[in-house]
């Protein structure tokens, strides 16, 4: 599975972005997926997930009811609609995703390359 993230970029505060992730290779073994971030000197922190049949989120306290995941199965295609931006939010954000061998429980985690994300204030 591969994963390529495209949409980040550099606004205001207040602002809006949305990200997406698109996924290629056998995205049909594709489970959970989820936004992660990491901004500089800090540690990479879960932003938002969502389950296969998109019908289960969750968010971190800081980002809810500001950002939005989703995803859309047909297109390989995840998405964070991230509104109210604020300087905090600046950093690299990363897609997720998970998949589970059934015949031998083992799960496979694959990453995106990043991209940054950048509020002005």
């Amino acid at each position: 599975v591969q994963l390529v993230e495209s949409g980040g970029g550099l606004v205001q505060a207040g602002g809006s972005l949305r990200l997406s992730c698109a996924a290629s290779g056998s995205t049909f073994s594709i489970d959970a997926m989820g936004w992660y971030r990491q901004a500089p000197g800090k540690e990479r922190e879960l932003v938002a997930v969502i389950t296969n049949g998109g019908d289960t989120t969750n968010y971190a306290d800081s980002v809810k009811g500001r950002f939005t995941i989703s995803r859309d199965n047909a297109k390989n295609t995840m998405y964070l609609q991230m509104n109210s931006l604020k300087p905090e939010d600046t950093a690299v954000y990363y897609c997720h995703a998970q998949s589970e061998n059934v015949k031998s429980g083992r799960t496979y985690h694959y990453w995106g390359q990043g991209t940054q994300v950048t509020v002005s204030s």
